[in-house]
C-alpha cells in the first residue's frame, strides 16, 4: 500500500541501496537513493514527509558527519542510523548529532519500517518519552547504576565501564540489567532514545542516590 512517506537512503555500498529500496518500495514508500552523503546534500529534498536512512561508517562523509552537516544547516529531516555490533560508540555520537534512532544490525523488516513510520509521525511525545517521566526513573536509580548508565551513554563496552568503575564485569552487567528494568527500556536503542536528549554534554542528569 502506498504511504506518502519518501525515504532517503545515503550509503556508499549499491547491494545495500538495492536491498533497502526494494524493502521500502514493497512496503509503499517512495525512495531516493543516494551514494554518498556530498551526493544527498547537494540534492533538494522532496516535499512532504520525508526520513533519512543512512549507515554509520563511510567512505568520505560518514553517517555522524552528515548528522552534524544537517544539524548545521538547520535541517530537520528526521534520520535512522543503522548500526553494526561494533558501532556503539558511533551510534551515540550519532544520537547527540540529532538522530531520532538508530537500529542495530541485523534487524527485521518490521522493526525497520515501524521507525520510519514513527520517525516521520506528528503525533504527540508519548508518556515513554516525556522528559518528566525519564528522569524520574532515572532519579529511582541507585548511584552506581547511574554511573552504568553514563558509561552506556558514552558507549563503553562492559569491560570499559567495569574498569573506570573499579568493579567486575560481571557486576557491570548486573547493574545494566537493573537499568534496562527500571528505565523499561526494551533494547539499548530505545534506552539511548529516552536518556541522550536529557544529557546534551557532562553528566547533567546525573545525581547522588539518596
Amino acid at each position: 500500500m502506498q504511504n506518502d512517506i519518501t525515504v532517503h537512503i545515503v550509503d556508499d555500498e549499491e547491494e545495500v541501496r538495492k536491498s533497502l529500496t526494494f524493502l521500502l518500495v514493497c512496503a509503499g514508500f517512495a525512495v531516493r537513493a543516494h551514494t554518498s552523503a556530498a551526493a544527498f546534500l547537494d540534492q533538494p529534498l522532496s516535499e512532504g514527509k520525508c526520513c533519512l536512512l543512512t549507515e554509520l561508517p563511510m567512505q568520505g562523509v560518514d553517517g555522524v558527519e552528515l548528522l552534524e552537516c544537517l544539524k548545521a544547516r538547520h535541517n530537520g529531516i528526521p534520520a535512522i542510523v543503522i548500526s553494526g555490533d561494533g558501532d556503539i560508540a558511533l551510534a551515540v555520537q550519532a544520537m547527540k548529532a540529532g538522530a531520532v534512532d538508530f537500529i542495530e544490525k541485523p534487524f527485521k523488516d518490521d522493526v525497520l519500517i515501524a521507525a520510519i513510520k514513527e520517525a516521520t509521525a506528528h503525533s504527540d511525545i508519548s508518556e515513554e518519552q516525556r522528559d518528566d517521566v525519564v528522569l524520574a526513573r532515572i532519579h529511582q536509580l541507585t548511584q552506581r547504576e547511574q554511573q552504568v548508565l553514563s558509561g552506556i551513554v558514552d558507549g563503553l563496552q562492559n569491560k570499559q565501564i567495569a574498569f573506570e568503575l573499579g568493579i567486575s564485569a560481571r557486576t557491570v552487567e548486573v547493574h545494566r540489567a537493573n537499568v534496562m528494568a527500571k528505565m523499561k527500556a526494551r533494547n539499548l536503542p530505545q534506552l539511548m532514545k529516552m536518556v541522550i536528549p536529557l544529557r546534551p554534554s557532562g553528566n547533567t542528569w546525573l545525581r547522588s542516590a539518596s
